[in-house]
């Protein structure tokens, strides 16, 4: 849009310049077609007179003295002179008019005689003809270079000033796009400015009521969330209860067992979602560390994960919440990342990629196909049929983006080869 609308600016610019330069043509034709024939006329009746009234040693020398100071010589005009005629211009037919008025109709004129360029005009004295040769080509501009000059400074002015115009124009659009982007990360934006054009200031306005009408309804939502979930967790601490006092077969007892650990991870899933804020200050932390402690907790078989990180990893990180993402991914992974005989095998490793550090969770599943990702790191988006089957929230990834956006980085979904899913988190290790 900037260069769109600069080149615009600027086409209109050289337009304008260019119908100037014509006009100013056009106005100067008359004015200098005047001072063409006024000196032409001046240099004829000069010179007739020179012929007519000076004696005769006299006017040798006076015609000697204007060939050789001001290059104009007196020749008599045959009627096989080879004349060769000004070109038809607007200039050379207002000077040719001016001079026949004055010198009479039979006056002619020429660029070239006999070979010989210049300026020639005609003119009788006593019924003979004669040329006026003047060897200065008078129609000829004088280019100089002070034009150029100006033409560059007109020029360099004219570009900043289309500069300035196209960012005066185009700056509401470039803040309302950064807020656009900065609510597509999940962050809210800074109110744009309700002010200038009507045009520009409907469509700050609507954005403003749009990104507030977002944040009621998204705080509305973790609200109801957190309610219904914290009212779950005592049907489920007095479920836990009865399967404690009550006498059980040992197989029902691990089923409703596992049903209430499910419910208590969805209950978990719901609040983790609806909690918005970090609990604890961002601090620099030994990732590694962090990440190595955090997997020991994972309750899955050793011999399924494999833990590969750099050593002494130090970056800016909000504790909970990475290890509250780690979990999430290999949640997810335990899921839907299983092989196709059930076995499940896990990597997890930490390294840092130019300035970001990288923390990936890679299985050996089906993986899930391109133009699904965006769908999944929505909330409450799963996989498809298959992958459906099994139970969860839909927002293990959605808590992970979360969680990216926070730390100012981003959720990667990528194949691993040569088959799974590998999910990236890439934080900012500065």
């Amino acid at each position: 849009m900037f260069w769109r609308t600069f080149l615009l600016i600027l086409l209109l610019i050289v337009g304008c310049l260019l119908a100037t330069l014509f006009s100013f043509r056009a106005f100067e034709r008359e004015p200098r077609a005047q001072q063409i024939a006024q000196q032409l006329i001046s240099i004829v009746n000069v010179t007739r007179s020179a012929l007519l009234y000076s004696d005769p040693p006299v006017r040798a020398a006076l015609l000697a003295e204007l060939a050789e100071n001001e290059g104009i010589r007196i020749l008599p005009l045959e009627r096989d002179d080879a004349v060769r005629p000004f070109p038809d211009a607007a200039v050379v037919r207002l000077a040719s008019e001016r001079i026949r008025e004055r010198l009479g109709p039979q006056t002619r004129m020429a660029e070239e005689v006999n070979g010989l360029p210049g300026a020639w005009v005609s003119f009788s004295i006593d019924g003979d003809d004669y040329w006026v040769y003047i060897e200065r080509d008078l129609l000829a501009r004088e280019p100089g270079r002070a034009w150029v000059r100006w033409a560059l400074i007109a020029m360099v002015l004219s570009l900043l000033a289309a500069v300035a115009i196209t960012r005066a124009v185009n700056r509401p659009l470039a803040r309302l796009a950064g807020a656009a982007r900065e609510l597509g990360a999940g962050h809210a934006p800074t109110p744009l400015p309700e002010v200038g054009p009507v045009e520009i200031r409907e469509v700050n306005q609507s954005f403003n009521r749009m990104v507030a009408d977002l944040g009621k309804i998204e705080q509305d939502r973790a609200v109801l969330l957190a309610g219904i979930s914290h009212d779950l967790r005592t049907p489920l601490t007095r479920l836990r209860l009865e399967l404690e006092v009550n006498d059980l077969p040992a197989e029902a007892r691990r089923a409703m067992e596992g049903d209430i650990e499910q419910m208590d991870a969805i209950v978990r899933q719901f609040l983790d979602y609806a909690r918005g804020s970090p609990q604890q200050q961002r601090s620099t932390l030994d990732v590694t560390a962090l990440v190595r402690e955090a997997a020991g907790r994972l309750r899955l078989p050793q011999a399924a994960v494999c833990v590969q990180a750099d050593p002494a990893l130090m970056a800016p990180v909000y504790r909970t919440e990475l290890e509250r993402a780690l979990e999430n991914l290999v949640t997810n992974a335990d899921r839907y990342g299983r092989s196709a005989d059930g076995t499940l095998q896990l990597q997890i490793a930490l390294q840092r990629d130019g300035s970001d550090l990288v923390l990936a969770v890679s299985d050996q599943g089906p993986g899930i196909a391109a133009a699904q990702i965006d769908r999944l790191l929505r909330p409450f988006e799963r996989g498809d049929e298959a992958r459906s089957e099994a139970n969860g929230t839909g927002l293990g990834l959605a808590i992970v983006a979360r969680v990216a956006r926070l730390h100012g980085g981003r959720l990667l979904l990528r194949p691993n080869p040569p088959c799974g899913l590998r999910a990236e988190l890439r934080l900012p290790a500065g």
